[in-house]
């Protein structure tokens, strides 16, 4: 039992889980790093002409 505990098993970085665990979170800090590029870069047009919202439905004005 004591050959068991005192086995080294190497260097953390060459185990597979902790890329696993890791890669969830980093491809969401990536993905939010590119939607805020797009929404600041791609500004949204104006609404041509007067326009009146009813409930939710957008109409032009008469």
């Amino acid at each position: 039992m004591q050959q068991q505990l005192d086995r080294d098993a190497g260097p953390w970085w060459k185990e597979p889980w902790p890329w696993l665990l890791m890669a969830g979170p980093a491809i969401v800090i990536v993905a939010c790093i590119a939607t805020i590029a797009l929404a600041v870069t791609h500004d949204d047009p104006p609404v041509p002409g007067p326009i009146v919202k009813r409930g939710l439905v957008v109409e032009q004005a008469r």
